[in-house]
């Protein structure tokens, strides 16, 4: 490797030209960058005291190790974005200066035959810089000053047009800019492919991912090591398409998204949002090395990215799938996708019959949205998901999914129709979150003909006016205060209509009856309105009951599992085997009960998920599973925390790392609970131990076996 600081127009003057590699990211400055370089080099040509601008490197790379002066084209692996702005400059300014000469060396001819083309050559070889694929042709053009191709590339246009408004702009007085183009300096860095890495090198420089994508590095890796031929034809049969199928925008958007969902399902581990690249590196070995592993690779990940674009982008063609992840885009429950991704691969490969395939993407949507409904927490769904394909049962795909779903407890638990109805009639669903997608759910249910939903709106039959008119309030009764504030958001008082200024706040009867108005509606939620006659409290409650029975079929449980807790239920378990009575270090007045009682306050007092119960030998405290576990001592307690002590911060060192002692309890983490003045800082380590288990903390539970007991306590 050569670096050293040279003016950046000697630099394309003496080049014989820069060709980005095709696999390299497109054109993607914004506007801002543009306006600060314009900035500094408007500030550095009036400013006669500045003698340099340094504008970055330009890193480049051959067979052999050489600079600027060869014949053969440098593959630059840094600084394209930099090169590409500036030929874009560059060009509108010799646009506007013909045969004048403001300055020394600027003219149009010296611009164009100088740093844009090279008039001893044809073809492509007369161009001072090639682009990728996607911006090449619009490049070209404008050095050209050809018609822009029917897809121009977007960002590459507003630029030069951004340029060209702002030197138009300078009526002619183009000095400055000619001063400052003159004082750009850049780090002329070579590379020898023989001996040096570029992979290495452009790591180092990009060692943060700033300004790069997570998907750019991943692209870069795969493919910069390869020989030129190699780098092209994987990257048009792999991840050209990939591009293609997400689109310019999608991609920007999508794709750093993907890569992490696709990581998540291949590796089991859910890679931090800026470790994503780092997670592919140590998971790309598995496919070998050479053009032949990153084919491999390139594979895998292309047919995955497929899957993601059916779901996520809409290019679903069957129209019952396509209609599923139309429901589950709405949630925006980006979350599921790593377990979609393995449903899609299984269902791809003929493991998971296509209904099945709609049904199982309907139970996750049933899942998500009744516990959105019921106000469950959400911090937990990513691991939820992450891990919940892992063990299925895939000769009874989704009875094993639905048993996985139905069995999870607590904050985890998929909530029963009891629980759902009695939830959805009280909840504020106008102020909901995507409140469009659950009318539409409802109101489309069962129909073979789609209701756009999207070309009506929401209507209040109770009025939302807080200045409630002697009409309603006569409609509404004695108590019509607290009707107006308990009901009006909910599930009873809400419909749609295409007549929402003409209903305004009139009566009940008037919008009923009006032209347009209930009884013509051919919405299917307005039907039971037809033949109401006074809204009030009941009629509110009775068309939430209604609605809210719809619903619990709309987001519907898997077929038969009411049947098959029923049975479970009846046979009965061990749980409820054991009581506080069973442990006699907890009778009143001994050191253990009085300690016990303040911390089971404390830990029931956590959240409204935390379950408690007595086992043979300890008091088990749990939200998916056991995140704490009570020993009771003739000394006192001693409690067994479900989570790695490196993960806490414990000030006073209470915390013992137990894990080569025997013990009773899920957690190898001890604490000794002696004194009644350590009750803060012992729950200060028990509340971590929670915070874990329902964050996005590792699944630290294992098997115990009650009667590998070693010693440890009294």
């Amino acid at each position: 490797m050569d670096a050293k600081p040279v003016k950046l127009l000697n630099f394309l003057r003496t080049a014989t030209q820069f060709e980005v590699p095709i696999y390299q990211r497109t054109y993607s400055w914004q506007r801002s960058k543009c306006e600060q370089i314009w900035k500094d080099l408007m500030n550095s040509g009036l400013d006669d005291s500045v003698d340099a601008h340094f504008m970055g490197a330009v890193v480049y790379v051959e067979s052999g190790l050489f600079q600027v002066g060869g014949d053969k084209p440098l593959l630059v692996i840094d600084g394209q974005q930099r090169l590409a702005t500036v030929t874009l400059l560059l060009e509108a300014l010799a646009r506007v200066l013909g045969n004048e000469e403001p300055v020394q060396g600027f003219s149009e001819s010296k611009i164009r035959n100088r740093y844009l083309l090279d008039p001893d050559e044809s073809g492509d070889k007369r161009f001072k810089l090639l682009l990728t694929d996607t911006d090449r042709a619009s490049l070209l053009a404008l050095v050209q000053r050809w018609e822009l191709p029917d897809q121009p590339s977007v960002l590459l246009q507003k630029s030069f047009d951004y340029f060209k408004e702002k030197i138009d702009g300078l009526h002619g007085d183009v000095a400055a800019l000619c001063k400052g183009l003159d004082k750009l300096v850049i780090v002329d860095i070579s590379l020898d492919r023989t001996k040096d890495n570029p992979q290495l090198i452009f790591e180092s420089m990009n060692s943060t991912g700033r300004g790069l994508s997570q998907a750019d590095l991943i692209r870069d890796f795969v493919l910069m090591g390869l020989e030129v031929d190699d780098q092209t034809e994987l990257y048009q049969r792999y991840w050209r398409r990939m591009e293609n199928d997400f689109g310019q925008e999608g991609y920007a958007s999508y794709f750093d998204r993907f890569m992490r969902h696709y990581l998540t399902f291949r590796t089991g581990g859910i890679p931090r949002e800026r470790e994503v690249y780092e997670t592919f590196k140590d998971y790309a070995p598995k496919f070998g090395a050479g053009r032949d592993g990153a084919e491999a690779l390139l594979s895998d990940v292309r047919r995955f990215a497929t899957y993601f674009c059916a779901m996520a982008l809409a290019t679903e063609t069957d129209a019952e799938l396509s209609a599923a992840f139309r429901d589950l885009r709405e949630l925006r429950v980006d979350v599921a996708y790593p377990f979609l991704l393995q449903l899609y691969w299984d269902y791809d490969q003929g493991g998971l019959s296509h209904d099945d395939f709609v049904a199982a993407v309907r139970l996750v949507e049933a899942y998500v949205f009744r516990r959105a409904v019921c106000a469950m927490p959400t911090n937990s769904l990513n691991k939820t998901f992450s891990t919940v394909g892992a063990g299925l049962d895939k000769t009874c795909y989704l009875d094993s999914l639905a048993g996985d779903l139905m069995g999870f407890k607590s904050y985890r638990r998929f909530p029963r129709d009891e629980e759902f109805m009695r939830d959805v009639k009280v909840r504020d669903l106008y102020n909901f979150p995507r409140r469009s997608y659950w009318l539409r759910r409802i109101e489309n249910y069962g129909h073979k003909e789609y209701t756009p939903v999207d070309e009506y709106t929401i209507e209040h039959i109770m009025p939302q006016n807080k200045n409630v008119s002697a009409e309603w309030r006569q409609e509404l009764g004695t108590d019509w205060v607290r009707v107006h504030q308990d009901w009006l958001h909910t599930l009873g008082n809400l419909t749609l209509t295409g007549y929402n200024s003409e209903y305004s706040d009139r009566s009940f009867l008037k919008k009923r009856d009006m032209k347009g108005g209930f009884r013509e509606s051919p919405i299917t939620l307005n039907q039971d309105l037809r033949s109401v006659e006074r809204w009030d409290e009941e009629a509110i409650l009775a068309r939430a009951d209604r609605l809210a029975k719809l619903a619990a079929e709309v987001w519907g449980t898997p077929a038969g599992w009411v049947e098959q807790e029923a049975e479970i239920a009846s046979v009965g378990g061990s749980g409820g085997q054991y009581s506080i009575e069973d442990f006699p270090y907890l009778e009143v007045g001994r050191l253990g009960q009085v300690l016990f009682d303040s911390l089971r306050v404390e830990v029931l007092g956590l959240d409204p998920c935390v379950e408690e119960e007595f086992t043979k030998r300890w008091v088990a405290y749990k939200a998916e599973t056991n995140f704490v576990d009570v020993v009771p001592l003739a000394s006192g307690l001693n409690l067994f925390l479900n989570v790695d002590i490196h993960e806490l911060v414990d000030p006073k060192g209470l915390a013992q790392d137990v894990l080569d002692v025997g013990h009773w309890g899920k957690g190898d983490v001890r604490v000794s609970f002696t004194d009644a003045t350590e009750l803060l800082p012992v729950m200060a380590l028990v509340r971590q131990a929670f915070e874990v288990q329902m964050g996005e903390g590792v699944n630290l539970e294992r098997p115990v076996n009650e009667t590998a007991w070693l010693g440890g306590g009294d």
